[in-house]
């Protein structure tokens, strides 16, 4: 019965973890729609806004491990949980621009801790064969997190100070995993002892087989210094030429910035009223969900190898069909965010705030990361890891900065029916309805992306890193690769409109399939098969193999 439980326990971990992470990345999304007309927000005080959370990431991202494995995974979950509540609760109360950002930063850094001292907690707490189950439930987390996000995102969208109550919801899952975690034991790997409750309980978690050799051979964890990921010891250097090649590769193959495209993706198919692009965009969200759900069930049983190159290889197809149907029927993106200085300025948005969609991490990540945030990042990260769903967010609204919150809050009841009753093309050029064969199929090449992110980079990436270092050194080795995660997601999302200009849409996304089929070849090449083997039996693969 207790094994039950901590296994239960650690599911209920996992899953809130990566929820708190997939909500924090989505929620801005509606909430600066709000907050552009309240603060008065620029153009530039809203990607400030934004990018207040990949920073604080960055630098958890920096400290994280260190913290991860001087303390250990449980208490760092802890830690993390308490500085999310204080990052929550001021944004709740904040009064200024700079309360915001500051509660942004602070929140951005919890969520990376969280990510990684969950995803490093839950796989080596549980038996060899359920850890890709249970991890990857961390990439589910991220997506329903943000699907979460979405729908209060909408439920708020028209209540006075309706953000604040959007980023103070994030105090109940939070809440709820901090308690969930203090009935959880700490790591097993820092215990010496067999005897103790908690490891009976968790011993049983593991085959007849596994908990006899461990009772004969205790484990003995080796210390290793932050420079030894770069060393020839226990081929440390490989494991860190795999790790950043997750990583990097997660990204350079388009996951932030093809579901960038989505909102004028879906009006150049039909979806020409916002309400009804919404709810595309929440089927999108949806698919994730359900894509995610396979590779937990396939994880243990396919294995990591066969899902990382079978997603990455649909991808490279996405990608491709995507850049060859937009040579034929281009789509326009254009940087056109805009913040009205005039109060008499007109109420024209011409996207609706929920238009975005994650990674996730992103991370999302949908990520983004998506989801954006991956999200989705972080892990889930990626999915859950990706931010390119809350970049995309601040394009094309303009805000009214009128005195009167009441009367702030009536433009933006007015400006919605508007947007509602709106039927005319997004965008100009030629009609929609001439090309609408080439944007089914490139609508349907993105749908099959974002299963494919979600069933192989998505889950995979921080799972595979979650079990290939040693325990000694794994949380600054995880934290190593996260920062490599949440820079190139910054570089790609910063630089996407820059390589439009210069190169083209449609050359852009072949250049995203070819980054795919060498994601292929790096993952045949380099990444081994990790599925039913203990922690300890994947260190000495890796110290073996050359």
């Amino acid at each position: 019965g207790r094994a039950l439980l901590v296994l239960l326990l650690s599911a209920v971990v996992s899953l809130l973890g990566g929820l708190i992470f997939g909500y924090e990345l989505g929620i801005i999304s509606g909430a600066l729609l709000q907050l552009q007309i309240d603060f008065n927000l620029s153009c530039f005080k809203q990607e400030i806004l934004v990018s207040a959370l990949l920073i604080g990431a960055l630098l958890a991202s920096l400290v994280g491990g260190i913290l991860i494995d001087r303390y250990g995974r449980r208490r760092a979950i802890l830690v993390s949980n308490l500085v999310l509540l204080g990052g929550s609760l001021i944004l709740t109360l904040a009064r200024s621009f700079i309360g915001l950002v500051i509660g942004r930063m602070t929140v951005g850094f919890a969520i990376s801790v969280s990510s990684m001292a969950c995803c490093i907690y839950v796989s080596e707490m549980v038996a060899a064969h359920q850890r890709g189950l249970l991890v990857s439930l961390y990439e589910a987390g991220v997506t329903v997190g943000i699907l979460l996000s979405y729908a209060l995102n909408y439920i708020f969208a028209d209540i006075g100070d309706g953000w604040r109550y959007m980023f103070g919801l994030a105090i109940v899952p939070t809440a709820m995993q901090f308690l969930s975690i203090l009935f959880l034991p700490a790591n097993p790997v820092k215990l010496s002892s067999w005897d103790t409750d908690c490891q009976k309980g968790l011993i049983q978690l593991q085959s007849t087989e596994d908990r006899e050799m461990a009772k004969r051979e205790p484990y003995k964890e080796k210390h290793y210094s932050f420079l030894d990921l770069f060393r020839a010891r226990d081929n440390m250097r490989r494991r860190t030429l795999v790790g950043l090649g997750l990583v990097l590769f997660q990204q350079f193959t388009g996951q932030p910035n093809v579901l960038g495209y989505a909102s004028k993706i879906f009006h150049s198919v039909g979806f020409q009223s916002n309400s009804s692009a919404i709810l595309a965009t929440v089927g999108l969200g949806a698919i994730k969900v359900v894509a995610t759900l396979v590779a937990m069930a396939f994880a243990d049983k396919a294995g990591r190898r066969v899902l990382l190159m079978a997603g990455c290889m649909v991808m490279a197809i996405s990608v491709t069909t995507i850049g060859l149907t937009s040579r034929i029927a281009p789509l326009a993106m254009a940087r056109d965010c805009k913040a009205a200085a005039n109060p008499n300025a007109s109420h024209r948005f011409t996207q609706h705030p929920l238009m975005p969609v994650s990674s996730q991490s992103a991370v999302s990540p949908i990520p983004p990361a998506p989801s954006a945030v991956r999200s989705q990042a972080g892990p889930g990260f990626a999915d859950m890891r990706s931010l390119t769903h809350v970049f995309a967010s601040i394009q094309s609204r303009e805000g009214v900065p009128n005195s009167s919150l009441t009367q702030k809050r009536g433009l933006v009841g007015q400006s919605k029916k508007g947007r509602v009753e709106s039927t005319s093309p997004p965008f100009g050029g030629a009609p929609w309805t001439e090309n609408m064969v080439f944007n089914w199929i490139t609508l349907l090449s993105m749908m099959a992306f974002v299963s494919a992110f979600s069933i192989g980079f998505g889950p995979m990436t921080w799972l595979v890193l979650s079990e290939i270092y040693p325990a000694g050194i794994r949380g600054r080795a995880f934290a190593f690769c996260n920062s490599f995660n949440w820079a190139a997601n910054l570089l790609i999302s910063l630089s996407f409109l820059d390589l439009i200009d210069a190169i083209g849409f449609s050359w852009m996304f072949l250049l995203y399939g070819l980054m795919g089929v060498m994601a292929v070849v790096f993952i045949y090449l380099f990444v081994p098969e990790t599925k039913g083997q203990s922690l300890e039996e994947i260190d000495q693969q890796f110290s073996r193999k050359r």
